[in-house]
């Protein structure tokens, strides 16, 4: 239990206040600056007003999502797989003034991993499916990079479903003996049928069959936080549905490229794909 009466009133109103900002968050992501990973920058106190306006902050083109924490606004920077290591610079507008953040990555070597597909085509496409996979993937980068402002980000994620965590991200994939690009999710092993849950709260972006990631749902959790979980068995909603946080959205399966049934789950930050175990309890991190 916890007691409140050593809380001045004014200790109080501003407590209240803090809890009440656009965008607040319980718990941020673990922070990683790798690639993959996520940088969180600090942006700054937060104003004392009633309704203060958090900063705006850019990453080359695309727009990163800002929220607070203790009092300050925080960047919360998504870096690609292919980010050199090395200086960054975050731009940002804070009250009209533009500023330069400097910040730095550093270099990770990730695993590999082989994989044998029984179905070779899902390796050497034929022509049709190679159209129809180029295709997709151009959408699929659309979406990433869709922005939704939004003041209620949940932020503080579940595990979409409840299951040994497999593949992790990053790892650097060879099919069939082939090299192919490195995993840019989480897999979690769970039989088929599974109950597959929203990770926190949001708006379906889209619902898709698609070659390699099977049929798949993208929840848009507002300022450019999305999460994306494939390979589902049968899907639930539809586009442009509200979910809650646990919410279920589908059953997992073993649809498009996939050697065993599981659950695929994506992140993605400011239009690439992160580590999603940065997303949620250590506890769960260690299964």
């Amino acid at each position: 239990m916890i007691c409140f009466a050593w809380i001045t009133s004014r200790r109080l109103a501003a407590a209240l206040l803090f809890l009440a900002l656009p965008g607040i968050v319980l718990a941020l992501p673990r922070a990683s600056s790798v690639p993959g990973g996520i940088a969180l920058i600090r942006l700054g106190a937060v104003s004392g007003s009633a309704s203060p306006s958090p900063p705006r902050a850019w990453f080359g083109e695309q727009r990163v999502l800002v929220t607070s924490e203790d009092g300050q606004w925080v960047a919360l920077l998504g870096l690609a797989l292919d980010l050199p290591p090395g200086s960054h610079q975050l731009r940002v507008n804070v009250g009209g003034e533009e500023k330069i953040l400097p910040f730095v990555v550093s270099a990770k070597n990730y695993p590999e991993q082989r994989i044998t597909l029984k179905d070779s085509s899902k390796v050497n496409l034929s022509p049709a499916d190679e159209a129809r996979a180029v295709s997709e993937i151009a959408i699929i980068q659309e979406l990433k990079r869709h922005w939704r402002d939004a003041d209620d980000i949940g932020i503080n994620f579940l595990l979409p479903a409840e299951g040994r965590l497999a593949s992790r991200f990053g790892l650097r994939r060879i099919f069939n003996g082939e090299p192919r690009s490195p995993h840019s999710g989480l897999d979690v092993a769970v039989p088929r049928g599974t109950p597959i849950k929203a990770s926190a709260q949001g708006r379906v972006l889209a619902v898709d069959d698609y070659f390699f990631n099977g049929n798949t749902v993208f929840v848009d959790h507002g300022n450019g936080l999305i999460s994306m979980y494939c390979h589902l068995d049968r899907i639930d909603v539809q586009a442009g549905d509200a979910v809650a946080r646990g919410q279920r959205i589908g059953l997992s399966g073993m649809t498009g490229r996939a050697s065993g049934p599981h659950l695929h789950w994506s992140v993605v930050l400011n239009g690439v794909m992160v580590d999603p175990e940065l997303f949620i309890a250590a506890s769960r991190r260690l299964r």
